[in-house]
């Protein structure tokens, strides 16, 4: 069997998703990326967001973990997070 031929797990939604998000370390990141989940997954639980520094303090990685809807909202959340201009990548 090739890999091609291998389909991945659809995920059912709604669902509990969790996003990471990396990009340079600051108080201003943080804010940024709070506002904009805000805006896709209004009242996702803030609390429940986890954020680690790299080794050297100069990038920071979140996790938010939302109530995903679909594949639209969540291709629209990267797509914000990336036009920040501070997220550097988003898994």
């Amino acid at each position: 069997m090739s890999v091609s031929s291998v389909n991945p797990p659809r995920i059912e939604f709604p669902c509990d998703y969790p996003v990471k998000v990396v990009g340079r370390s600051g108080e201003h990141f943080e804010r940024l990326v709070i506002e904009v989940f805000e805006r896709h997954a209004p009242g996702f639980d803030q609390r429940a967001v986890r954020v680690r520094a790299s080794g050297k303090g100069t990038f920071s990685a979140m996790t938010v973990t939302i109530t995903a809807t679909g594949p639209e909202q969540l291709r629209a959340l990267h797509q914000d997070l990336m036009a920040t201009g501070v997220v550097q990548m988003v898994i």
